[in-house]
């Protein structure tokens, strides 16, 4: 009958280790890198993104606009035609403010006068002076009433439209008539090479003050001074928007100011009538510079990213999931006692 001897392990052998699968570092490290570059994915794209799109806070713009038309010449008590009126309105943010109420202030000065486009060294000396401050939610554009907000204003868009602009109609903020008026979509235009959303509205004759001015300015002679009404009107609003971001490319609008006599039905006298004031080419053109930066950013934190991150993942993680697969399969148990076979003897 034969017998197995086994031989006898030598002294200086460790004992065996227990069989493991030894798993290679490249395939899982692949599959890391693309599990996590496929959540990042979704995130860039819903998380990230709507947060990136806000509003800023330090803002320093000037915007001008420029035409022709009637004004009234105090000097000679009269309203004096085809006169050069230009519009200087500058926007700059209030950081501190904004930092204590969680909301984009801005403080808008705009001046009317007649002459060259810049501002005049007196603000108050010019025809029109108007101070505003627009405080405003940094992503929906709505208006927030809060840090020394004047006037209340309640509408859409002002300076701005809110991110991401619809083919629909808006309320834009009119400063001179001191209300929201109805502004509605008129298709795709063109800005310096930049297509935009157009929108257009008009706003009809409205009273909108009084001024203390000479009996005789508005047909009161025997009255010296006369508390005369101040009526508003414009020809026609159109302003050209960027579509993602909500910036004004370019801007037109038709101021009509008029005074009337207390009570009275028709327009004693001409302030301020211009059928056509359009923001200057430097204007629009710093505008679409703006747009164009903004719409860039935007696009590669909610575009871009994103899409290469889920096409990177998805390539990282295929090739790290067939790499242990292949590994798995032809792998080899480690920890296989030495020594030699099992001899058959008699």
């Amino acid at each position: 009958m034969r017998r197995i001897r086994r031989p006898s392990p030598d002294r200086g052998t460790a004992a065996p280790r227990p069989a493991r699968w030894r798993r290679p570092a490249v395939p899982l490290t692949l599959l890391g890198l693309g599990t996590f570059l496929l959540v990042l994915a979704p995130l860039l794209a819903w998380y990230v993104t709507p947060r990136a799109a806000v509003n800023p806070v330090a803002v320093d713009t000037t915007a001008v606009y420029t035409g022709r038309g009637s004004v009234l010449d105090t000097g000679r008590i009269a309203t004096v035609p085809n006169r050069r009126i230009t519009v200087v309105q500058r926007v700059r943010g209030d950081v501190r403010d904004s930092e204590r109420g969680g909301a984009a202030v801005w403080d808008v000065t705009t001046t009317v006068d007649t002459g060259a486009a810049a501002p005049v060294p007196d603000p108050h000396g010019a025809l029109e002076f108007t101070r505003t401050r627009w405080v405003m939610d940094r992503r929906t554009t709505a208006p927030v009433h809060c840090c020394g907000e004047h006037p209340a204003i309640e509408a859409e868009a002002y300076l701005k439209f809110p991110f991401d602009v619809r083919k629909r109609s808006y309320r834009w903020w009119d400063e001179s008539l001191g209300a929201a008026v109805t502004l509605r979509y008129g298709g795709p235009e063109r800005v310096r090479g930049y297509t935009g959303y157009r929108f257009t509205g008009t706003v009809p004759p409205a009273r909108v003050g009084t001024r203390l001015v000479p009996g005789r300015l508005v047909g009161r002679a025997r009255t010296p001074w006369v508390l005369a009404e101040e009526w508003y009107a414009n020809h026609g609003v159109e302003l050209v928007v960027d579509r993602r971001t909500g910036r004004v490319l370019r801007a037109q609008v038709g101021p009509r100011r008029t005074l009337r006599a207390p009570g009275g039905r028709k327009d004693a006298v001409v302030l301020l009538d211009s059928r056509r004031l359009t923001s200057t080419i430097p204007t629009q053109r710093a505008a679409v510079r703006q747009a164009e930066r903004d719409n860039e950013r935007l696009r590669a934190v909610g575009e871009t990213l994103p899409r290469g991150a889920a096409v990177a993942g998805g390539v990282l993680t295929v090739a790290g999931a067939l790499l242990l697969a292949l590994g798995g399969r032809g792998g080899r148990r480690s920890g296989t006692p030495g020594g030699s076979r099992p001899v058959l003897t008699e």
